[in-house]
């Protein structure tokens, strides 16, 4: 049976797709083109906002990202109320990417929903596939930290500082080191 979905339905599914599918091209030129005028110096919060809310899929109330911020589309990406994520945050959201309400996160923070085939011939094609990230309610990731495709992490956790992330957070852990392991 063949696929009829086009790349960028397969890539939003998380499925393997052609990220240099013109559609797909196309859809990262403008979150380029966005992430320019968002990026802007001396631009006013309020303005900051607005654009937050035009660039993004779904913004909560008193939302601050502090520039520069960086994403390949921006529209899979999903911020609660009141989240904070400071300077050089960058965010790969081939697929959804959720960010609870309340959140803090850190400078330098990666999150990636990016991921790779792991065999190499199929990875010398180019195609990629996607993995959703999910951060719960009041998380708080210390600067330098990452987070890899497919992790999901509980409400009230804590993220140390540079830590890797690399499998779920229960609810309300601590995780530090690479990779991040709960602590006691």
């Amino acid at each position: 049976m063949t696929d009829v979905r086009t790349q960028k339905e397969r890539m939003l599914a998380g499925d393997l797709y052609n990220p240099v599918d013109p559609e797909i091209v196309a859809d990262h030129e403008a979150a380029v083109a966005w992430m320019a005028r968002y990026n802007a110096p001396d631009l006013p919060v309020s303005e900051r906002h607005a654009l937050l809310r035009e660039g993004l899929g779904q913004v909560g109330e008193r939302v601050m990202i502090r520039p520069p911020f960086h994403c390949d589309y921006g529209y899979n990406i999903a911020i609660g109320e009141g989240a904070f994520l400071n300077f050089n945050c960058v965010i790969l959201d081939v697929t959804h990417v959720t960010i609870g309400a309340g959140c803090q996160i850190g400078p330098h923070v990666q999150i990636y929903a990016a991921d790779h085939p792991r065999d190499p011939a199929e990875r010398r094609t180019g195609i990629e596939f996607g993995r959703p990230v999910r951060i719960g309610s009041n998380v708080w990731i210390g600067g330098g930290s990452i987070v890899v495709p497919g992790v999901t992490i509980g409400d009230d956790a804590i993220i140390g500082a540079g830590s890797v992330v690399t499998r779920d957070v229960p609810a309300g852990a601590t995780v530090v080191g690479n990779p991040a392991r709960v602590r006691r």
